[in-house]
């Protein structure tokens, strides 16, 4: 997977590049193709899942509210970011097709970054709506507002679209003179840009940034928000409106601890202690492919708004049934 592995080169002034790169994931792990079968059927479910939850929120005008297009925006995303990420994977690996052409490598890199910090910042949006309207309760319809919820939406994706456009833009102007093999299951920045043999200094410098954007920043104000709902839960009497209070946010409660604690736990046993290549790429693509699947899930049985809207779906379809019989 070295230099002769380079089929041609592209020079560019004096960055050098290679016409393919290499994946070199899932790399002699046995019975690996059960494991490519599930992502199969994880990726069927998701796309059901998401594509219903969209559907839902579409056609009943009760669920027309600010929060539910912050739900809309993340199956959507779920929806955008399963499809980048999953049948490229498992045309790589289950079809042993592991060579990428070096600018769909790139446009795959940015589509799965992209998707999964919107998915960072949706959840960071949701936060913000439970704030609201737990401490705010009597301003909740003044503050959050369909207006408001697009803006902070609109602007999550543009500035994101600018930074992993950078992110891509910057491996644009790394050379590789040797190894094209990327470690990992997808065209990942991280070992990418390790790949280069010229400065990859300002590399190195936006995958930190990108680091603390994505995880770091949405963990903390996640954090900080719930701490203000703790504060506030606190000061009210009736332990009945507490807990009516925090089972509006459960379905985030888990939506944020589905999305983040495998992220993180993977990166402390990393730093921590020796995890096997293998175990690692398993555990990250289980944390980028397992949240889109469990999202729709978890918020058609665990909110009762949805609950009642799919019913009332079904209701208005027996009905249509019905009538179209007579």
């Amino acid at each position: 997977m070295y230099r002769e592995s380079l089929l041609t080169s592209m020079f560019n002034s004096s960055f050098v590049r290679p016409a393919k790169f290499y994946l070199g994931g899932f790399y002699n792990i046995p019975h690996v193709k059960y494991y490519y079968v599930f992502l199969c059927f994880v990726y069927i479910m998701a796309v059901l899942g998401n594509g219903f939850l969209l559907s839902v929120i579409y056609m009943v005008k009760t669920l027309h509210s600010p929060k539910y297009i912050i739900v809309f925006n993340l199956a959507f995303t779920d929806l955008c970011g399963s499809t980048a990420l999953i049948p490229k994977l498992l045309d790589s690996f289950l079809f042993n097709r592991r060579y990428i052409v070096y600018e769909a490598c790139l446009a795959y890199m940015f589509f799965v970054l992209l998707f999964g910090g919107i998915q960072a910042w949706t959840l960071v949006t949701m936060a913000y709506d439970r704030v609201i309207a737990i401490c705010f309760p009597l301003r909740y319809h003044s503050i959050v507002t369909t207006k408001s919820v697009a803006v902070i939406l609109l602007c999550s994706w543009m500035f994101l679209v600018c930074f992993m456009a950078t992110l891509a833009g910057f491996i644009d102007r790394l050379s590789f003179c040797s190894s094209i093999e990327i470690k990992s299951f997808f065209c990942d920045h991280g070992p990418i840009y390790q790949l280069a043999c010229n400065d990859k200094s300002h590399s190195y410098i936006l995958a930190t940034i990108a680091l603390i954007v994505v995880m770091c920043i949405p963990l903390i104000l996640i954090v900080g928000s719930y701490v203000c709902i703790s504060i506030t839960l606190s000061r009210t009497i009736s332990r009945e409106e507490r807990l009516r209070a925090l089972e509006t946010c459960t379905s985030h409660l888990i939506l944020v601890a589905i999305f983040f604690l495998p992220f993180l736990g993977t990166n402390v046993a990393v730093l921590t202690s020796y995890i096997h290549p293998n175990a690692r790429i398993i555990n990250s693509s289980l944390t980028l492919t397992v949240p889109p699947l469990l999202n729709p899930i978890i918020y058609s049985l665990k909110t009762e708004e949805v609950r009642n809207a799919i019913k009332k779906l079904c209701r208005r379809f027996k009905m249509n049934k019905t009538a179209i019989k007579l």
